[in-house]
């Protein structure tokens, strides 16, 4: 589950958190990193499990999955690292009021702000490629568990503590960090389109081996 961590990417997400809750006091932006860090290992573990198999339900392929996350992956690097004024994260902050500080917990802090559609991608073709066995499926459950576990971890550090990371690293700093993160979302979206494109590509040239890896 490592693949999430530079996706989910909770360092290049502190900036952005921080611009939503600037109106909050320290204790309820840490009350905020909390909930967002435990609702966000839920969303992570639960894509990972059970995922594919709502996929199933809907007929819905994992390389198809991999080309849609990964559009969405690469435009929301590209949106980032371009500056855009009205890009995902910055238009979210008209949305957060200090009225409903537990619902904005999850939307729209959670999702998409931490964890997006291409968080979720990844972590359901994650998911589809563990090994069936009983054993072994429950040794990738809870290896993914610990993996999620981490990932939730930072963020609550990063996320929580946003205000202390944004005074030692300056304002400089933080804009690399953006610029190195948005640069990375976009390689790794442009991974996940071309595993997904690749294997529908493979589909048309050799029906069969489409139907064996389904």
């Amino acid at each position: 589950m490592s693949a999430l961590f530079p996706i989910v990417d909770p360092i290049g997400g502190a900036p952005f958190f921080l611009a939503l809750t600037r109106d909050y006091t320290p204790q309820i932006r840490r009350w905020l990193a909390r909930r967002i860090a435990v609702n966000s290992f839920i969303l992570m573990i639960a894509s990972f499990t059970v995922g594919s198999h709502v996929l199933t339900f809907f007929g819905i392929s994992i390389p198809v999955v991999q080309v849609g996350g990964g559009l969405i992956v690469i435009a929301t690097g590209w949106a980032m690292l371009k500056q855009k004024d009205e890009n995902d994260r910055s238009a979210l902050g008209r949305t957060v009021s200090s009225a409903n500080v537990l619902n904005e917990a999850f939307y729209p802090l959670t999702l998409p702000l931490t964890v997006g559609p291409g968080s979720i991608s990844v972590a359901i073709t994650l998911g589809a490629n563990e090994p069936r066995q009983l054993g072994s499926n429950v040794v990738a459950i809870v290896a993914a568990a610990i993996g999620c576990a981490f990932v939730a971890a930072t963020i609550y550090i990063c996320y929580g503590f946003a205000d202390r990371l944004a005074v030692v690293i300056g304002p400089t700093g933080m804009n690399v960090i953006l610029k190195l993160s948005s640069f990375l979302l976009v390689c790794i979206g442009v991974q996940i389109l071309w595993n997904g494109l690749s294997k529908l590509l493979a589909s048309l040239l050799h029906p069969a081996y489409f139907v064996v890896q389904l």
